[in-house]
């Protein structure tokens, strides 16, 4: 009889999730020591530089997370297709970067034979804002009324005195202009700034009444596409306005911040401050508050192959609307906040 000993199964074979990330970045370390402390093992990992190039393995029947390919310039040029990569903040090729990501997405989902946590055919529809928002209006979720236009005479043309001007594929307010319109002026806030020819995205919101250099920012953000949504009015909290990022899970709405900005951006990156959410909570009361966060599931639920989701959400001033302003796929970064002892990952690995 042999008496030889049978190798240990390799890490392929035992590990049930995958996670398709940039090595080292603390989504993907959360997401891995969220899915070991829920005893789902060591995930494998696949770098999406490895995806681009086509040279990857995911183990049979394994469930695959994708997870943000952000933050990686040699990522984000291979995503593009483009020969040199984007200078710290620079934006460009926002609609080659959305192709590409499509088609590298599409590459997992082909290699897979398990469950993928994002389906492409959601993320198409998340990282453009115009699909998006037609796919929540006909779903009956309300969200701002909208156009799609491809440069700044098309926004003035429209003729709506103040509106939100986002690229169609972008991502993190990048792009994003709060535009005011009058018959012989302007005002209007973003982070964007044009520097020797290039638009860059800055960490800090720049206040432009020059009708010239707004054209100039919006005419380079329209050569990939525009999403123009209706201004509307945001409830304050301790002189400040807000919104909510709430991450819907499993279709539950979980985790939620609320956003303060003294300035209409209210992404936390751009200076902004987290909100006191309980204070927030009882002042908008706990029926309001139970019909926010039904708007904020009934938006997930328009992609049920997707486990998470992060909903923007802007409440009106009396706190009797809530609009949904944009559903992210990779929204559940939220470090730090725990909801019955659980982060978004841990809630995330649970709900699977």
């Amino acid at each position: 009889m042999s008496t030889a000993t049978a190798a240990p199964p390799s890490r392929a074979a035992t590990t049930s999730v995958t996670v398709v990330g940039i090595r080292g970045h603390r989504r993907v370390e959360l997401f891995r020591a969220a899915a070991v402390a829920g005893g789902l093992g060591e995930p494998a990992f696949v770098d999406w530089r490895d995806v681009c190039a086509g040279d990857f393995d995911i183990a049979p029947g394994s469930t695959v997370r994708l997870e943000s390919p952000g933050e990686d310039a040699e990522v984000d040029r291979l995503l593009r297709g483009a020969e040199r990569p984007a200078e710290h903040g620079e934006i460009v090729g926002l609609a080659a970067w959305y192709e590409g990501l499509l088609t590298a997405a599409r590459r997992v989902e082909r290699a897979t034979s398990g469950r993928l946590l994002n389906p492409v055919d959601d993320l198409a529809v998340m990282f453009d804002k115009r699909r998006c928002h037609a796919l929540l209006r006909e779903r009956g979720v309300p969200v701002p009324d909208g156009f799609a236009a491809r440069d700044y005479a098309e926004v003035r043309a429209a003729g709506w005195p103040r509106v939100f001007v986002k690229p169609a594929h972008g991502s993190s307010a990048s792009g994003v202009v709060a535009l005011a319109l009058h018959k012989d002026r302007v005002s209007a806030y973003t982070s964007a700034a044009l520097d020797g020819g290039r638009l860059f995205n800055e960490l800090r919101v720049h206040h432009y009444t020059d009708e010239r250099s707004v054209a100039a920012i919006v005419d380079r953000l329209g050569a990939d596409g525009l999403h123009v949504e209706r201004w509307m009015p945001k409830a304050a909290h301790d002189g400040r306005v807000f919104d909510l990022r709430v991450v819907v899970i499993a279709g539950r709405a979980s985790h939620v911040v609320a956003r303060t900005s003294r300035t209409p951006l209210t992404n936390l990156h751009l200076g902004n401050a987290r909100g006191d959410l309980p204070a927030i909570r009882a002042a908008v009361g706990p029926q309001r508050w139970a019909a926010a966060m039904a708007v904020c599931e009934r938006a997930a639920a328009c992609f049920p192959g997707s486990l998470h989701a992060g909903v923007d959400l802007m409440l009106s001033p009396g706190y009797d609307r809530a609009t949904v302003a944009e559903v992210n796929a990779f929204g559940d970064l939220l470090p730090g906040l725990l909801v019955d002892g659980r982060d978004t990952y841990a809630a995330e690995v649970a709900a699977l």
